[in-house]
């Protein structure tokens, strides 16, 4: 066969030296291009030999999109892409970070900081091989996921995204790699990046690195640490995402000592790619170039420069892509950026692309239609969900128990804003980068899951925002759910973080009067006021927890024990933070670590 590249026989290595060798620089650069789908055209993938397409949160092909649709869509690009003249497969990717969360109808799984309550490593691994099937079957090869951030500080509006601040439980959740890609052999070799077949996606750790630990939590900010600090607390995770072959990893829009990562050469190229000896390739985040000048792109030549040759292979652009493609050229030819990084980062991207098996399989697998949001996928979420939950009192003495909750009591109250909302519920990346309100997909929400287990001779009334009619019992016991509307990146930024929607108000006036289970639905510990924490009679973190609010209800009415520990430190008020369980001024309202149960009490700390 006269074209190596193409023999699925032929080592990945050679197959990647023969194609880079019959590449222009028009059609390398192109390779080293992502772009959003709204500006893929037939020309811009056939002409400019586009590497990749992404769908930003919510780009769906239309709205609530199912799957099959979605497929129609990614293989209507990945055609155009063939077309071109060496027909180089491309990459789609999205942000699957808790299940395929932009597709309609897919299995929402609790968010990071809910799976790192949990503490478990196989149940993450099964997580990801659920949420790897329901994104092929969108016709997706690549899951923007998972997040490694180590968050130190939950005013950080991508809090929830982190599994903990506790590095090794962060490490002990990577394992959520092997489920989207699969388990390299035990021979494979270090660094480099590992696909099993068509059931897997591409994975990418991100955000590399530091993104968790900077100055009071501030969305893009700037981490200060020595080396030694970056390296042990935010650094060791992408250890364990590259023992597993983790293909590609996310540079961190935040700074580093002032250094912006997508400028660091140091930390880009001379850490990760050399001492780590990360083989697959690094890809930017979105826009991050311009952000690399103030006013933010203005002086775009320059960012390019400075971001492919301090070791980004991918540049997530997302739009305007002949100004990049143009302005790489001519840095390439003017010898700014030099031919041997356009050669190590388009090598980087085919890599991946051939160990992926693109080339062999580059369109749908329609026969995983089945399988999205399928009752297999949705119980998973919802032990995820049960193992998530952290009992934080329960009773108003420890002689006294509260819970479990009687499913067959007479009649029984559920307020509060978040009772009876499926996109409060799931939280942000849901449906849109934001997440939304209501009804945003197919899923059980907290008052639906009571009401099927419950028995027939309960009856529930259900009031949002608890009126004095209302509150007029007799009940045998009430259930408020309140919490965060959802948000995403900066716009979770929170310096107060305060229960929205006068939460602390509501659960006082029903607890006031009413025998009160309170449950907090959020991407973090947030303030709990005295009076709160003495009038209810239980109170349970239950994070965001995706689309099985019955994983909730099994756990509260007695069906299965209490198994979450806190993933962050609860604090008692923000002037604490950042906390830090090693300083001898630790004095939280809950520690990290902390959460009763049933039969144990108190489970002690890790």
């Amino acid at each position: 066969m006269d074209c190596v590249y193409k023999n699925p026989n032929a080592p990945i290595e050679d197959r990647v030296k023969d194609l880079l060798s019959r590449m222009t620089l028009q059609e390398k650069i192109g390779q080293m291009t992502q772009i959003e789908r709204t500006v893929a055209t037939p020309a811009a993938l056939g002409d400019f030999s586009i590497g990749s397409i992404l769908s930003a949160g919510g780009s769906a092909p239309f709205e609530k999109a199912p799957s099959a649709d979605w497929a129609d869509m990614v293989d209507g690009f990945q055609q155009a892409a063939l077309q071109s003249r060496l027909g180089i497969p491309l990459i789609y990717g999205v942000d699957a970070v808790h299940g395929n969360n932009n597709v309609y109808g897919a299995t929402i799984f609790p968010h990071n900081v809910g799976l790192g309550a949990t503490r478990d490593a196989e149940l993450a691994q099964r997580i990801g091989v659920a949420t790897a099937l329901e994104v092929r079957a969108s016709g997706v090869h690549y899951a923007f996921a998972p997040c490694v951030a180590v968050c130190k500080d939950p005013r950080w509006g991508r809090c929830f995204e982190s599994y903990s601040e506790d590095t090794g439980i962060v490490r002990k959740m990577t394992s959520i790699i092997t489920g989207l890609q699969g388990k390299p052999p035990v021979d494979h070799p270090k660094g480099y990046p590992f696909v099993a077949g068509r059931n897997n996606v591409i994975a990418c750790a991100k955000h590399f690195v530091g993104d968790g630990g900077t100055e009071k939590g501030i969305n893009e900010g700037n981490t200060v640490s020595s080396y030694d600090d970056l390296e042990s607390i935010h650094m060791a995770p992408y250890l364990d995402c590259i023992s597993q072959g983790v293909s590609t990893v996310m540079a961190s829009y935040s700074s580093w000592n002032g250094s912006k990562l997508h400028a660091d050469g140091f930390l880009l190229t001379e850490i990760l790619k050399d001492k780590l000896g990360f083989k697959g390739f690094v890809i930017s985040d979105w826009e991050a170039l311009d952000r690399l000048t103030e006013p933010r792109g203005s002086n775009y030549r320059y960012c390019i420069s400075t971001a492919i040759n301090a070791g980004i292979d991918m540049v997530m652009v997302p739009h305007r892509y002949k100004q990049f493609v143009e302005d790489l050229t001519f840095l390439v030819e003017s010898g700014e950026v030099p031919m041997s990084r356009i050669d190590d980062a388009v090598e980087r991207i085919l890599r991946v692309k051939f160990v992926s098996g693109l080339f062999e399989y580059p369109f749908s697998d329609r026969s995983l239609l089945d399988i999205v949001g399928c009752k297999l996928h949705r119980e998973l979420a919802r032990e995820a969900v049960r193992k998530s939950l952290v009992l934080l009192k329960n009773g108003k003495n420890l002689k006294n128990p509260f819970l479990p909750l009687d499913k067959n009591a007479k009649r029984i109250l559920v307020a509060g804003t978040h009772a009876d909302n499926l996109g409060y519920q799931c939280g942000g990346w849901t449906g849109t980068w934001f997440g939304g309100s209501g009804r945003i997909t197919i899923g059980t929400t907290i008052l639906d899951a009571i009401r099927e287990s419950v028995g027939g001779g309960t009856e529930v009334i259900y009031d949002p925002y608890p009126s004095t009619n209302s509150l007029a019992g007799p009940y045998s016991f009430a259930i408020v759910v309140v919490g965060e509307p959802p948000y995403a990146e900066a716009l979770g930024d929170n310096e107060e973080l305060v229960i929205p929607f006068d939460g602390n108000d509501i659960i006082v006036s029903v607890a006031d009067k009413i025998p009160t289970l309170a449950i907090l639905i959020s991407g973090r510990p947030l303030v709990l006021e005295p009076r709160v924490l003495e009038k209810v009679d239980a109170l349970v973190a239950a994070w965001l927890p995706g689309t099985e609010g019955r994983g909730i209800t099994d756990v509260v009415f007695g069906d299965f024990e209490f198994e979450g520990r806190l993933p962050m430190t609860w604090f008692r008020s923000t002037e604490q933070l950042p906390v830090n369980p090693r300083h001898n001024s630790y004095d939280p309202l809950f520690p990290l670590g902390f959460g009763l149960a049933y039969n144990k009490g108190n489970t002690p700390q890790e």
